[in-house]
């Protein structure tokens, strides 16, 4: 069953930080753009950071950089999401999605992606 399966939320302090995974099946992950999405209560799904399969660049939203970074490990077809730095403005369903097209910068648009994963809920509150 070709799915992606995200998993590491939870509740943490302003601050802190929270490592959020994504598990690959019936595919090989490392083949497609993959990136992670957010969506806050009463807002669109945005970007977060991605990787390119087209570039090989990682591409991360100007809200979150220096404070997320995006990895893969091909040995266990699993995306990560290392969140530091926390702030209640964080709090969203988080998901992961693939695609074979997005090109370049383009990966952090969501309309490009066929698959998504169920989402995983972060929330920072002190």
């Amino acid at each position: 069953q070709v799915q992606l399966v995200e998993s590491g939320g939870g509740l943490v302090q302003p601050g802190g930080s929270l490592r959020l995974s994504c598990a690959a099946s019936g595919f090989t992950l490392g083949d497609y753009t993959i990136g992670w999405f957010r969506q806050a209560p009463g807002k669109g799904r945005e970007g977060v950071s991605c990787f390119s399969r087209s570039d090989s660049r990682t591409y991360t939203a100007d809200s979150v950089k220096g404070r997320f970074t995006i990895s893969g490990d091909n040995a266990k077809n699993t995306l990560y999401l290392q969140m530091n730095s926390l702030k209640p403005e964080d709090t969203a369903i988080y998901y992961c999605a693939s695609s074979r097209r997005p090109r370049g910068r383009d990966c952090l648009s969501r309309g490009w992606y066929d698959l998504w994963g169920q989402g995983t809920q972060v929330t920072v509150s002190s």
